[in-house]
């Protein structure tokens, strides 16, 4: 009997390594990004700036809007649902879609994104800017504060 199980336990040695090595690679490929890479939304963010008013407002209420243009670099389209910035107390914006393979600017003369209850900011500073989509997440990008009138 114990021929019978040895050769039984020979047998099965290698299914039982191909299936290890599979589940291996395919733990791997997953962790590294590769799965689901086909419906992914990933989204690029350019240009993004924060100009200063020429006359600053002061207290609380002051206010600036956020330039930034926005690429869909998927077939999806994404929502942009929100944003957070330590350089304001809030940010205030209407939800933005981003077709799929699209791209959207915000500013002033159009969808956009406000910072009210500004931090002390000053001309060539770099903010963070944390962008919230709906498919994509978090995303986090660097704003340059730019001087009244630039740019």
């Amino acid at each position: 009997m114990s021929s019978w199980a040895g050769g039984l336990a020979r047998a099965a040695a290698a299914p039982v390594l191909c299936a290890a090595v599979l589940i291996g690679l395919l733990s791997g490929w997953v962790s590294s990004g590769g799965a689901g890479t086909i419906a992914r939304v990933r989204i690029e963010v350019t240009l993004a700036a924060i100009p200063l008013a020429a006359s600053p407002a002061t207290g609380s209420r002051a206010s600036t809007r956020v330039y930034l243009t926005i690429h869909n670099k998927a077939v999806l389209a994404d929502v942009l649902r929100g944003a957070d910035t330590p350089a304001a107390r809030h940010v205030s914006l209407h939800p933005v879609t981003i077709p799929g393979g699209g791209t959207v600017t915000l500013t002033p003369f159009g969808a956009d994104l406000t910072l009210v209850g500004l931090r002390r900011l000053v001309a060539g500073q770099h903010v963070p800017l944390t962008l919230i989509f709906r498919h994509a997440g978090r995303i986090t990008v660097q704003a340059t504060v730019t001087a009244p009138g630039a740019p």
